[in-house]
């Protein structure tokens, strides 16, 4: 089964992304960490994606593209794509992809969130820059404030995660990737969530949607 999340910036994809793949054997493909990675290493692609996503902006389509078909060559089984479509003209590029290989996208998810609530979710998100791990000073606070849990090293507020960087984010995905939901609503298996209640209510219920496939 290929399955697509869609939603704001924290909406809570990554989050839900992790129980599903699990739930179904699913490969979790997240063009966020995956642009992450590459600028950690500081690769030509990384530098490239550093400056659209520091200020916000969306990276361009064949960059996007070029990464993830590359990351999709290499699976065998179902995935989950996590963050991939942004805009109409890449999911027409990865129906094409899928078409080739006699595969299709089998359902989409959609998590619909408040601007308001994604701006208090991010602006108080703290990442580890060492291992990965991402708190929330509200809902998931560090043991230690500002330190990581896991391996002690200091925890970063990203450039992305500011509130001014939060807002320009929201205003580039609701001009440009919010029509995603309407080109899959009207052509693929769909389904929209309320991501604003409890987490384990909108795993459940997307859990029972994809069941159903």
């Amino acid at each position: 089964m290929n399955v697509i999340l869609l939603g704001c910036p924290g909406s809570g994809k990554g989050t839900q992304a992790a129980i599903l793949c699990k739930e179904f054997s699913l490969s979790h493909i997240a063009t966020g960490d995956i642009f992450r990675d590459e600028m950690s290493r500081k690769t030509e692609l990384g530098q490239k994606m550093a400056g659209h996503i520091n200020s916000g902006k969306l990276v361009p389509d064949k960059l996007v593209l070029d990464v993830v078909q590359k990351k999709l060559d290499s699976e065998k089984g179902g995935v989950l794509l996590d963050g991939f479509p942004r805009t109409i003209e890449q999911a027409q590029a990865l129906d094409s992809y899928f078409e080739k290989l006699a595969k299709a996208v089998d359902a989409v998810v959609f998590i619909k969130t408040s601007e308001q609530e994604v701006v208090n979710r991010l602006a108080g998100r703290r990442s580890c820059p060492k291992c990965g791990l991402v708190y929330n000073v509200s809902s998931n606070p560090p043991k230690s404030e500002g330190v990581c849990d896991k391996c002690g090293n200091q925890l970063l507020l990203r450039d992305d995660d500011k509130p001014e960087t939060i807002r320009r984010r929201l205003m580039v995905y609701y001009d440009i990737t919010r029509p995603l939901v309407e080109y899959y609503r009207s052509n693929h298996s769909f389904c929209e969530v309320d991501g604003s209640g409890p987490p384990q209510a909108v795993t459940d219920a997307v859990i029972a949607f994809l069941r159903k496939r």
